[in-house]
């Protein structure tokens, strides 16, 4: 079922739109944004976020996905703090035992879980750091065989 409606006039309403994608002025800002963000250059101001552990130790979610304990990374933001910390952990789609095709295991992260791990910025501005973890262990054992040898 379409959402479509005709209004009277010779023109009929095929459903498209005049407007082209990266025209507008928010659409350049966020491709120049983007595209520097993606860019891992030194001098690139990111900020200091510690990820710390909320949850209680007995907190079901933990047994979906461990903890590590407190790390602080360098990021753009609390957001991509979250996803720093995640990109160290090990990934099914890194090894050769991938659940299914093209399935990933990043998002079931702890460090991306707001109920398990809060952000706290601890730092702004900074230039002089790289993106990535500043302290702390990310262990890569994340990933568990479900059966035994």
């Amino acid at each position: 079922m379409s959402n479509v409606s005709r209004a009277g006039g010779e023109n009929p309403n095929n459903a498209t739109s005049q407007v082209r994608f990266g025209r507008s002025v928010e659409s350049k800002a966020q491709i120049d944004d983007a595209a520097a963000a993606g860019a891992d250059f030194g001098g690139e101001t990111l900020n200091l976020y510690r990820l710390e552990p909320i949850a209680a130790p007995t907190d079901p979610r933990w047994a979906n996905s461990p903890g590590h304990g407190t790390v602080v990374v360098a990021a753009r933001s609390s957001g991509d703090a979250r996803i720093v910390a995640t990109s160290r952990e090990l990934d099914f789609m890194e090894i050769d035992s991938a659940p299914a095709e093209g399935v990933t295991t990043t998002n079931a992260s702890s460090f991306r879980d707001d109920k398990l791990y809060s952000v706290t910025e601890i730092d702004h501005g900074r230039t002089d750091l790289e993106r990535g973890l500043v302290d702390g262990k990310i262990s890569v054992d994340t990933i568990r065989p479900t059966q035994d040898d």
